[in-house]
């Protein structure tokens, strides 16, 4: 098979483009490996070296993914050389993985210009070295809620890539294939970077236009507009919520009306519907941040700690002073 397979011709001068991928403690090995074969089949495809890496880490020792298999690092936090592109591997766990060291380093090869990204929740990292002040990035969705908080001055898309400038973020998942495409077109050709993903069996390449969320009605299993409108607006507003009756007002229907559509659909009210995407968001910022239980419950729309805590316990059998106390438990094992 692989003797019949087609070359794409491609025009290659000077030495390979060099990544260096840095593997945080518990990184997710999809986003890693994704990246990095599509790299390979690039050169595969084109019958020569475009492409070269090195896999590096704090320590130079071994890490392990959040999958715990162990991955033998090449070398330590090395010196790199001004045409390297860096890429942080993220994964559970990043503010952990996250350490002063690795933030000096990132910070010194930033200054010479090189180009970095942040794959999966390595955008935190990224973000933390003040590396994404004032460009545009993304993380995964689930770690959207305590990024956006934290970091005010980064402009949070929800793109499953974003490049902006010399600077890289992935949501996760197969996002990664999606970046490296980008780039190997870039580099490349369309017809190089189409050749890698037909390898892949990758037949939707997506861009930087494309968000990491399935829409609404596919989320929630239900194709009802007006259901589905009245949901995205209440995701937009958490910090202050809008009452059922202008939320039904707003898209033409009576306060029962509305009602009876989230009994049918999704067998719970508006209020408790609502409640509950507040209640998540709360739980993503006490697990994820060092936000104050009343910080978190202002952001999240409740008025006083204590209805927010009786909310939480109601929801999740537990108080917000306990959840946060286990996860920090938790993460200093």
């Amino acid at each position: 098979m692989d003797a019949q397979r087609q070359i794409i011709e491609v025009e290659a001068t000077g030495k390979p483009r060099r990544f260096v991928f840095v593997l945080l403690p518990n990184f997710t090995l999809l986003c890693f490996a994704a990246a990095m074969d599509a790299l390979r089949i690039a050169n595969r495809m084109a019958n020569k070296p475009l492409y070269s890496w090195v896999v590096t880490g704090e320590g130079g020792d071994t890490v392990a993914c959040s999958a715990g298999t162990e991955f033998k690092l090449q070398e330590d936090l090395p010196e790199l050389m001004r045409d390297d592109t860096v890429m942080v591997c993220g994964g559970l766990d990043v503010q952990k993985g996250t350490t002063k060291k690795l933030l000096n380093w990132l910070r010194r090869e930033a200054r010479r210009g090189l180009r970095m990204g942040g794959l999966c929740t390595a955008s935190y990292t990224m973000a933390r070295a003040g590396l994404l002040d004032g460009k545009k990035a993304t993380i995964h969705w689930e770690n959207q809620d305590s990024f956006a908080e934290e970091f005010e001055e980064v402009r949070l898309t929800k793109s499953v890539f974003v490049v902006d400038g010399n600077r890289m973020s992935t949501a996760g998942g197969t996002s990664s294939i999606d970046l490296m495409l980008t780039i190997i077109a870039d580099d490349h050709g369309e017809e190089l970077a189409n050749a890698v993903a037909d390898q892949l069996i990758y037949s939707t390449i997506r861009t930087d236009q494309d968000t990491q969320r399935l829409s609404v009605p596919t989320r929630i299993g239900v194709r009802h507009p007006k259901l589905s409108q009245v949901i995205q607006m209440m995701e937009a507003h958490i910090e202050e919520p809008i009452s059922p009756a202008v939320l039904a007002s707003d898209v033409g229907m009576s306060t029962r009306q509305l009602e009876r559509l989230f009994r049918r659909y999704l067998n719970r009210s508006p209020k408790r519907y609502y409640m509950e995407l507040r209640l998540q968001k709360a739980r993503n910022l006490l697990m994820q941040t060092d936000m104050s239980v009343i910080n978190v419950a202002l952001a999240c729309g409740f008025a006083s700690p204590s209805h927010f805590s009786k909310c939480y316990r109601a929801h999740y059998d537990t108080t917000p002073y306990r959840e946060r106390g286990s996860h920090t438990t938790r993460l200093s094992i």
